[in-house]
């Protein structure tokens, strides 16, 4: 659910011109979820297999580390291409600014004409943004690239993607490591929950019932774990 904000002319304009914050909701959740189906796809398939749950925390913890520091690394990577091709469009477009400028005019009054409007307003609003060189580039870079306004943060991504993974990826495996009696059922019950408090808590930034949002991960990860569990009965001797 969008949060609320003030309407007042002070709050409007703190927040209009405050810079846009980056969100890690995708990464958190993608990393939560993979985290957990992961770690739960091998306590799973190590026990169809019908192995000892020291084999268990072995992997899982492997898991964990390894898994979680692969998936950071390549968000890293997949971020840092992001940020790198969005300074390369910036270039270009301080280049066609400096070397093409009318035709560079002519795409913003089409922007704001698009956005509405018309006559001599359009041409002051094209004149008063030309008139700062990164309030111009900062609209081409939405309106004609469609990139967002706040520049990606690489490592904050990573960061959000490998907490996520460790914090769900460990909830299979805790039963285990304290050698509970029934360690399985507990790991099974906990990844559940886990994969439904994951979709309830990604229902905030979704117009989707917290219920059904709940519902729909425990889904997805519950066929996940079944896929493991029956390839690692498989095994059974």
């Amino acid at each position: 659910m969008q949060q609320e904000h003030g309407h007042s002319p002070e709050e409007i304009a703190e927040r209009l011109n405050g810079t846009p914050g980056a969100s890690y909701l995708k990464d958190m959740i993608y990393g939560g979820v993979d985290g957990a189906v992961t770690t739960f796809a091998i306590v799973a398939g190590v026990q169809g297999a019908g192995l000892s749950p020291t084999i268990i925390v072995a992997l899982g913890i492997a898991n964990i580390l390894a898994d979680g520091f692969s998936m950071a690394a390549s968000n890293y990577s997949g971020t840092k291409a992001e940020l790198d091709d969005r300074r390369r469009i910036i270039q270009i477009e301080e280049r066609h600014i400096a070397h093409h400028r009318e035709g560079e005019l002519e795409e913003l009054r089409q922007i704001l004409e698009k956005r509405g409007l018309s006559g001599s307003v359009l041409q002051e609003a094209t004149r008063e943004i030309s008139g700062n060189k990164m309030r111009w580039i900062e609209m081409m870079l939405t309106d004609e690239y469609g990139l967002t306004r706040g520049e990606p943060h690489p490592m904050r991504a990573a960061f959000a993607t490998f907490g996520a993974f460790l914090l769900a990826g460990s909830i299979p495996l805790i039963p285990f490591v304290l050698g509970l009696p029934g360690a399985f059922q507990i790991s099974i019950l906990a990844t559940l929950l886990t994969f439904f408090l994951i979709g309830t808590g990604k229902s905030r930034w979704s117009l989707a019932r917290w219920w059904w949002s709940g519902g729909e991960t425990l889904m997805i990860g519950a066929a996940a774990a079944m896929i493991a569990y029956l390839v690692g009965s498989l095994f059974h001797p």
